[in-house]
């Protein structure tokens, strides 16, 4: 027995009233609203971050024209390119809004995935960057030059991405985004770098010249630490990986609705920043149609309800005992 339902959806002012008063109904119409709602939300927040990171990298180049320093310019035209790799995240929430269709009928969800597989290859390359960059220094010493506006421009970097950092891994955990959460630790590589200036700076002004290169590598490590964490979490999105709290808590809920006997399985996966539910469910073999259907349909709707951020749930019923229906 399948409970996968399809609601009308009251548009028009009709439909603004409910959504103020009652924003939680989890009507499968409802669930594609919340989902749209937050791809608008990954939108925006990709929109602000790629504002701030612009100012960040003109203030930057602000620098630049004042010191005169080759070696920012580099850092900053760095900057800008990074900014821009936050695009294929624009696009993939974009997809995301589309409806499915009938040769993509799960809709457009993975594209968020692989531009998390994006930024995971662009955090590697960080790291390669920054650790070939740290060990030609350390082979063949470069003299620091204006070590006050060198220390300002990692300062403005720092400030900038770390803020973009903290405001894209906040928005993408709310609403679920592996690829979000992963672009806001990209972020956070190019502030380490950053912040990597200014301890270098730092340190040749007290005498040290070995300190540029010294925190470069640290400074590798430690993006090294981060891309394990982004890599980690976009490969197991691409897994259909979550997290075995998530599947006992469908369990719980589903065994202790009233009409179910046992819960037989769940199978649960991310489609984007959505969570889609497959579960079996021994009922009473003695329920005629009707009343399987009703228990299908109350589980699913406490199962929606019990998980957070799922949005469809394909409920199977069958009479308690009876293994020869399951296929």
């Amino acid at each position: 027995m399948n409970s996968q339902h399809h609601h009308h959806h009251t548009s028009g002012v009709l439909g603004a009233v409910r959504e103020i008063f009652a924003p939680h109904s989890h009507d499968s119409a409802d669930s594609v609203d919340d989902a749209l709602e937050a791809s608008a939300i990954g939108i925006r927040a990709v929109k602000i971050s790629l504002v701030v990171l612009a100012i960040t990298a003109t203030a930057q180049l602000a620098v630049v024209a004042v010191s005169g320093s080759v070696a920012l310019a580099a850092d900053t035209i760095h900057n800008f390119s990074d900014a821009l790799t936050a695009l294929p995240l624009w696009i993939a929430f974009a997809l995301g809004r589309r409806a499915a269709t009938r040769r993509f009928t799960y809709g457009y969800g993975r594209a968020e995935d692989l531009a998390g597989l994006c930024v995971v290859v662009m955090i590697a390359l960080s790291a390669l960057i920054a650790g070939v960059e740290a060990v030609r220094r350390l082979l063949d010493p470069v003299p620091l030059q204006h070590l006050g506006w060198v220390a300002l421009a990692g300062v403005i970097g720092f400030i900038g991405n770390e803020w973009v950092a903290l405001y894209r891994i906040r928005v993408g955990r709310r609403i679920g985004s592996a690829a979000l959460v992963a672009d806001g630790l990209h972020a956070r590589t190019d502030g380490f770098t950053s912040l990597a200036v200014v301890l270098g700076a730092g340190g040749v002004a007290l005498g040290i010249p070995h300190a540029d290169p010294v925190i470069g590598l640290l400074i590798t490590v430690a993006i090294l630490l981060v891309l394990r964490t982004a890599a980690r979490d976009v490969f197991r999105r691409l897994m259909d990986g979550v997290d075995p709290a998530l599947v006992d808590a469908a369990e719980h809920t589903l065994a202790a609705e009233p009409g179910v006997l046992g819960v037989r399985s769940v199978k649960m996966r991310w489609i984007g920043h959505r969570l889609h539910a497959d579960a079996e469910l021994d009922i009473d073999p003695r329920n005629s149609l009707r009343d399987a259907h009703r228990v299908a349909h109350t589980a699913e709707h406490a199962l929606i309800d019990a998980v957070p951020k799922l949005s469809t749930a394909l409920i199977h019923a069958y009479p308690a005992h009876d293994t020869e229906s399951v296929g």
